[in-house]
């Protein structure tokens, strides 16, 4: 029950504050230690040995290091510890920085600057940005909060209800293991073969909860919930990623839009299936909706195990 209660304290701070800035973040040093390991351990495997190493290398450092210093800390005072465990959960979360990020592209549309929704929009979403319309540019904000609901906030508590910051931590690690080599192209094909699929079965679990999750959430906001349960029925496969299709189809049906379709990376466009029917055009309001329903999903997430967590304390 500690570390639950300690995970509510991090989510508040996280609402509070925001991603901690003008320090180091271990975001930012993980993202360091693979751009630096990944020529020399290239050289020293074939590439797909040499990304397994890279994902052990840096997740298991980033468990050890995490749990390094919640003993160090603990060793000093029993509060010292419970601090650093804390600060450490604060970090693992994005929910409040999920918010910042896909609001601004909403309020770069409100402002009727297009050019400045893409640039926005570019900070969050891997795909080409450049040239997209309007309606595209709130499909990819729409879907990029539906997607990070799960990747960015439920997987994190997920895991910390698991194994605490450590586990979270690791989390964290394969999760920009992923985003920087867990690609198809040439380069990362094999390299990131071990990074990729290990993000896939790690949010496996927690995808699938937010389908419970979602349409209830967006029932209670007076959205379209059964819609959104038939959505995730329907459409939950209509994606290469084994669980991103989940969050992106609940959040269409909820909104009664159309997410999906031709995406471009790196000027190459790939056909994706739609996801939702669309039952009417897309609005710069569907960005505020989906923020609304990540907060709730992420408060009934919450919620729904603390029951589990008093069973097992």
């Amino acid at each position: 029950m500690e570390i639950y209660f300690l995970i509510w304290a991090a989510l508040f701070l996280d609402l509070l504050l925001g991603d901690p800035r003008g320090y180091p973040h271990p975001v930012r040093v993980m993202g360091w230690a693979i751009e630096r390991l990944e020529g020399p351990l290239r050289q020293s495997f074939r590439p797909r040995l040499a990304g397994a190493v890279l994902w052990a290398v840096v997740t298991g450092s980033s468990f050890v290091a995490a749990q390094g210093l919640i003993l160090l800390g603990a060793t000093i005072h029993r509060w010292v510890g419970l601090g650093i465990h804390l600060l450490l959960l604060w970090i693992a979360l994005a929910l409040r920085d999920l918010d910042r990020e896909a609001r601004d592209v909403y309020e770069a549309l409100k402002d009727g600057d297009l050019l400045q929704a893409r640039r926005m929009l570019s900070r969050i979403v891997g795909r080409d940005t450049e040239a997209l319309p309007r309606s595209e540019v709130i499909r990819a904000a729409v879907e990029s909060v539906a997607e990070n609901t799960v990747d960015g906030v439920l997987s994190p508590i997920f895991y910390a209800l698991l194994g605490g910051a450590p586990f979270a931590m690791a989390f964290k690690a394969v999760s920009t293991l992923d985003s920087m080599v867990g690609h198809r192209d040439e380069r990362y094909r094999e390299f990131g073969t071990v990074s990729a699929r290990a993000d896939d079965l790690l949010n496996f679990l927690p995808a699938r909860v937010s389908a419970c999750l979602i349409p209830v959430a967006a029932a209670l906001l007076g959205m379209k919930g059964r819609e959104s349960w038939r959505c995730i029925l329907k459409d939950r496969k209509n994606t290469p990623s084994p669980n991103a299709g989940i969050p992106e189809a609940a959040f269409a049906g909820a909104l009664g839009i159309a997410l999906g379709g031709p995406i471009s990376y790196g000027g190459k466009e790939y056909v994706i299936p739609t996801i939702g029917v669309p039952r009417r055009e897309r609005e710069p309001e569907d960005i505020l909706r989906a923020i609304r329903l990540a907060y709730l999903t992420t408060f009934l997430f919450l919620l729904a195990a603390f029951p589990l967590c008093l069973l097992a304390s």
